[in-house]
């Protein structure tokens, strides 16, 4: 394996540390990695409890997780989702995807949750067609900041959420998404919960917002 990218290093380590098909084992090795060798863009261990905290309450069946990175949240979930849940989680960087596809593999997770390649504008008016998505129960949102708002506008759009469909955005105080806040916030359709944290793996300040969708009005 190649070891000339930091996911790859991160990979590695997970492959050597952690237990085959054990999504915990695998989750706090990757924390253990990014907190004593080298940062990466996890959603973290402290943002990681609110994070399964909203599943938890949620229970989901279909999900969607926007931004794969490395496969660390979409393991985190699916080792809280109940049998027959299916995740489908969209990353554009194919490195990234690969890496992710492999820690899945190794997780043991790779019958619950499906990596899907490419960019989100194009992946999320496929989902219903392609995948047989009716509605999302669950929305993780952890991609290009700039894509929040207008993805959340193209799920509305294609009518992918439902009464109680649950969103959940992290980053939105650093490095910050105010026009995606601004549109959950004042729109009109969601109700609206800010669980203050950290940034990943930093003592920086950080939020992860909950927008729990109300119905199209």
């Amino acid at each position: 394996m190649e070891n000339n990218l930091k996911e790859h290093r991160m990979l590695k380590f997970a492959l050597e540390t952690a237990v085959c098909g054990d999504p915990e084992s695998v989750v706090d090795n990757i924390d253990n990695y990014c907190r004593h060798k080298e940062w990466a863009m996890n959603v973290g261990d402290e943002k990681g409890l609110i994070l399964d905290k909203v599943v938890k309450e949620t229970d989901p069946s279909v999900i969607l997780e926007l931004g794969t990175y490395c496969g660390y949240s979409a393991i985190r979930i699916a080792r809280l989702l109940k049998p027959g849940a299916r995740l489908f989680t969209v990353e554009l960087n194919p490195v990234h995807a690969a890496v992710a596809k492999q820690m899945i593999e190794f997780a043991g997770v790779q019958d619950t949750v499906l990596v899907l390649e490419g960019s989100t504008a194009n992946i999320i008016p496929q989902l219903r067609q392609k995948y047989n998505v009716d509605a999302l129960d669950f929305v993780f949102l952890d991609h290009a900041k700039d894509r929040y708002r207008p993805d959340t506008i193209l799920l509305e759009e294609c009518r992918l959420l439902k009464e109680g469909s649950v969103l959940l955005a992290d980053n939105v105080v650093y490095p910050g998404i105010p026009d995606f806040l601004e549109h959950v916030r004042t729109c009109g359709r969601y109700n609206c919960t800010n669980y203050p944290s950290h940034a990943q793996y930093m003592n920086v300040d950080d939020a992860l917002e909950k927008a729990v969708f109300r119905g199209y009005l």
